[in-house]
């Protein structure tokens, strides 16, 4: 994610700021132009100064403090080109709700983001019911003998439990599941990949392609995941794969690896942002000095992603050691998983729009977000 800053004062303004505390100017991120915005009062709508000869206003979720994205003031859609993807929030009812959805919507306004970014194709299934993409965000029901809602991806729509936006709960299935790193971000990379996978694999026809980095999709999922649960990731599996959960099913092998490629873009674009840079004064080992002087997000070949984020990582999990927490990267990149990143950055490039910027808002009016 990039930095921005403050059109009127020069302030710098990071991706979810609503006010700049500086000057005082309420903030809005204008999607077509990439931008996070200075407002000034326009009648009933603003004048963004990153655009001032335009109009906006907030996307209607901004009522709950949920989304800081602009639509233009004429525009017939009351929400953003982010919040037009939900189709189920949750009940409103209570703070509890509103609080947890809005840990959704901060992950989910960074994914939005970021396949913008990468220029991939991106719809609604209001849009484009075949090939479009739709959130459920869905609370448990009250009675706890019914099924609690399980996060996962169905055609096109993503389901997340509103359960998984509390710390301690998502905590508590990190240590039950044995996972080493669980987030909510992480969830939407992982599950958007298997959409992506119905998009630029399976109706690309790139199933053999993928099949020989990935494995034989074909094989039983259920039985998979079954076996997987009950015996456990194979014996040295780390040379080949990224994740326990990985080893699971191809399918699973491919939205792990995709997650990881969309963590290492977006953490690159971070750092880049920062000027960090890293220069071992113990080392002369040329392979954990790295720096971001390059686009992430338009680098040619995953190398350069790879070579940058390996000393970047070694430095950014030393930084949390010494404040006693886990690391923030704790996957190992082995020479297998990075073909596999390789195959998933060939295929996001491929996929690209000859603009590879921001969607333009939608000249339909989505209808408002159903509850739960």
């Amino acid at each position: 994610m990039k930095l921005f800053r403050c059109q009127h004062c020069g302030q710098v303004l990071y991706f979810e700021n609503v006010k700049c505390e500086r000057c005082g100017h309420a903030l809005g991120f204008m999607p077509r132009h990439g931008v996070l915005s200075a407002l000034e009062p326009a009648g009933e709508a603003f004048k963004p100064l990153a655009a001032p000869r335009t109009r906006r206003r907030y996307c209607a979720n901004a009522a709950y403090d949920v989304c800081n994205w602009l639509v233009p003031a004429d525009s017939a859609d009351q929400y953003c080109a982010a919040c037009r993807f939900n189709r189920t929030v949750p009940p409103l009812d209570t703070p509890d709700n509103v609080a947890l959805w809005r840990l959704l919507e901060t992950a989910k306004h960074r994914l939005i983001y970021q396949l913008m970014r990468l220029g991939l194709p991106l719809q609604t299934q209001a849009e484009d019911a075949e090939h479009g993409l739709a959130f459920d965000f869905l609370a448990d029901p009250p009675a706890q003998d019914e099924p609690r809602v399980l996060t996962g991806h169905d055609n096109g729509l993503i389901t997340i439990a509103l359960a998984e936006a509390d710390d301690a709960e998502r905590e508590r299935r990190r240590l039950q599941m044995r996972e080493p790193f669980r987030t909510l971000l992480g969830h939407f990379r992982h599950e958007v990949g298997h959409h992506y996978w119905d998009l630029l694999i399976r109706d690309e026809g790139r199933l053999e392609e993928c099949r020989a980095v990935f494995g034989d999709d074909r094989q039983d999922y259920g039985d998979a995941l079954q076996a997987h649960y009950e015996n456990g990731p194979p014996a040295g599996w780390q040379q080949s794969f990224v994740s326990a959960y990985a080893t699971s099913h191809p399918w699973e092998d491919w939205a792990e690896t995709w997650a990881h490629y969309l963590h290492i873009v977006d953490a690159l674009d971070t750092a880049g942002a920062f000027g960090l840079r890293t220069d071992p004064k113990v080392s002369t080992d040329r392979s954990l000095r790295g720096r971001v002087d390059f686009d992430p997000y338009g680098a040619g070949r995953v190398d350069a992603l790879v070579d940058a984020w390996l000393p970047l990582s070694y430095a950014i999990n030393s930084i949390n050691r010494s404040m006693g927490l886990a690391d923030v990267y704790p996957f190992v990149l082995s020479p297998e998983v990075i073909r596999k990143l390789a195959f998933v950055h060939e295929i996001v490039h491929a996929a690209r729009t000859p603009a590879a910027a921001p969607l333009p808002a939608s000249s339909q009016p989505a209808p408002a977000p159903a509850a739960a």
